[in-house]
């Protein structure tokens, strides 16, 4: 049956259909009120006439579908199906991992994370938070005055001493038998449970309580710490009340376009104030179209998000959008509208927008020289750290077959290389063929003597290697008692990054990402640098070992000629008077014997 014909026999009622390739791939997922309607209108002459719809067509060969009953419920069921099968001729939201989030752990021992991914895995989740940073911020704070951690040490059974966590005041302390109790670790949990909900009235009553409690059976020191923190939950409780007395929330999008190329921005208002902006990136639109593109993109944003703002902002009208309006209502529990200015402030401020995504696009895609800052921030962003890196200090262990077995460190600051602080190291310990227990050795050379002589870390640890190095030098730090160091690595086949604590959500940057760029080239220099230390080292080791056979020919001789020469066959080659010159009559006829020795008779 031909795909027209079966376009015909569709039902006429709201469904989900998907176009497939002669593979059987799906190329397309659309969503409609009709069926019928909407699927034989591709074969018109007017959409066969359109590029991207010919050749949608010209490609498809067979047409499925999934009714359901009613079209808020297919755009709920399109949006899962693009995530799922990433059809080619959708519109893809690249960058799934815009909003952070805080997680709290379901455990017997509850830990906080900032996450960009949300999972059903018992946790429980709080966010999204803008700007990004204010995630690490309120963990940071919860840290300080919960005293519940961040930590990846194993808390299903006791260990024989804390980490430095617990001894700078950050943590109870679990992980050993004695340190705290479970109600009291579980009344901390409870505290930060309430905290993160924002009920900081019923935190406020339970810490007035406990500090009272506390005051009367004369711990004092137990009652001014709960004063301290009152007093801090107190301040907090009173800045929100005064900012959701300022305005509304709302998302404001905008975006700027030379096809197939195309920069969204997309600020966040909150409480009146815009606190955040983020930006997006595709490389793919051919036959772009402003209302197609927002109503795609609107729905893979919202639709599985846990917050949405009570007004989305938008340039242009779509298709689906009142439909879209009450799903979203329905998701939020309140009204949410879409709307598309057209005067007043809020189109000066749509203006705002589209006038940063113009910007965007150029730093994007004609590849302006960002600032030292903006790229710290871009980093930081990227990477889901808790702070902007200033410098970068990046790893790569070379050998062949395990034999001259070295590393290198290689250091990026404040946006350019700095060779000054480049250190080479050679593996001292490790026998054989051991790329993970060499990076192991090396770091833990590197930030000891950085704990011994009190310098401060490096704004990023940079591994140039996957999981297995990633976790060497995790276990290093950790040896060390250095417990909160941001750490990465990056795979070389896949271009794959890995944060450690985030291991279970990689970071793939697209091909154009100037993070990715500049991760890479930070890593590069790093293996350049152990490449040309190992070589150097080998042909060393080569040289060394030939002209020290040659007898009467001393080590200062051998250090004179492998300066001089840098190379057995350029030495070999030498003719005699060459060789005098340097090293003297006598060692240059002992050398000369010992490559051309006399012919037998």
């Amino acid at each position: 049956m031909e795909l027209r014909e079966k376009a015909g026999q569709l039902p006429l009622a709201p469904g989900v259909y998907l176009y497939k390739d002669a593979a059987g791939r799906v190329i397309y997922v659309g969503k409609a009120k009709i069926l019928r309607n909407r699927v034989r209108s591709y074969f018109s002459d007017d959409k066969l006439a359109d590029a991207k719809t010919g050749t949608l067509i010209s490609e498809a060969q067979d047409v499925d579908y999934i009714l359901v009953d009613n079209e808020k419920e297919a755009l709920a069921l399109e949006n899962n199906l693009i995530k799922q099968y990433k059809p080619r001729f959708n519109v893809l939201l690249r960058d799934d991992k815009t909003y952070p989030y805080i997680k709290l752990t379901q455990e017997k021992y509850s830990r906080v994370y900032v996450t960009r991914r949300l999972k059903k895995d018992g946790a429980t989740y709080f966010g999204p938070y803008f700007p990004a940073n204010l995630a690490h911020r309120l963990v940071h704070f919860i840290h300080r005055h919960f005293l519940v951690p961040s930590c990846k040490v194993d808390l299903t059974r006791y260990h024989p001493k804390p980490c430095l966590q617990y001894h700078i005041h950050r943590c109870l302390g679990p992980c050993v038998q004695g340190l705290t109790t479970d109600d009291a670790y579980d009344t901390a949990v409870r505290n930060v449970r309430l905290f993160l909900e924002g009920r900081h009235g019923d935190l406020a009553r339970d810490l007035r309580a406990r500090m009272n409690a506390a005051s009367e059976e004369m711990r004092f020191e137990e009652a001014a710490s709960l004063r301290d923190l009152l007093a801090t939950v107190e301040e907090i409780e009173q800045r929100q009340k005064m900012a959701a007395a300022k305005g509304d929330d709302a998302d404001i999008f905008a975006c700027y376009a030379e096809p197939p190329l195309v920069a969204l921005n997309l600020f966040h208002l909150r409480n009146g104030q815009i606190v955040d902006r983020r930006e997006f990136f595709w490389e793919d639109q051919q036959d772009f179209e402003e209302p197609q593109f927002f109503s795609a993109m609107l729905k893979q944003l919202y639709l599985d998000q846990q917050y949405i703002p009570g007004e989305i902002q938008v340039p242009v009208e779509f298709e689906d959008r009142e439909a879209l309006e009450e799903l979203l209502s329905e998701k939020r529990g309140r009204k949410v509208e879409i709307r598309t200015p057209q005067r007043g402030q809020k189109k000066a401020l749509l203006g705002l927008v589209e006038t940063n995504a113009r910007h965007s696009f150029n730093a994007r895609f004609r590849v302006l020289k960002p600032s030292s800052r903006a790229i710290q921030e871009a980093l930081q962003e990227a990477l889901n750290l808790p702070d902007a890196p200033a410098r970068i200090e990046c790893f790569d262990v070379s050998h062949i077959q395990g034999t001259d077995k070295v590393a290198s460190m290689v250091v990026w600051e404040e946006g350019r290389m700095k060779k000054s602080d480049y250190r080479k190291f050679i593996i001292r310990t490790v026998i054989g063929n051991d790329d993970f227990a060499s990076m192991h050795e090396v770091v833990t050379r590197r930030y000891g003597r950085l704990r011994e002589e009190k310098r401060p870390m490096p704004g990023l640890v940079l591994i140039d290697g996957g999981l297995g190095q990633l976790h060497s030098a995790a276990e290093a730090l950790e040896a060390l008692g250095i417990s909160d160091q941001p750490l990465a690595s990056i795979a070389k086949r896949e271009e794959i990054i890995y944060v450690y604590g985030q291991e279970d959500e990689p970071i793939v940057l697209d091909r154009f990402s100037p993070i990715l760029h500049l991760i890479q080239s930070i890593r590069d220099e790093a293996h350049r640098f152990a490449i040309t230390f190992h070589r150097s080292r080998r042909n060393a080791r080569q040289l060394t070992s030939e002209l020290d056979a040659i007898p009467g020919v001393g080590k200062k001789t051998v250090q004179k000629l492998l300066k001089e020469f840098g190379s057995s066959d350029l030495v070999r080659n030498a003719p005699e008077e060459q060789l005098a010159a340097l090293v003297g009559r006598a060692a240059a006829r002992r050398v000369r014997a010992h490559y051309e020795p006399p012919a037998s008779v």
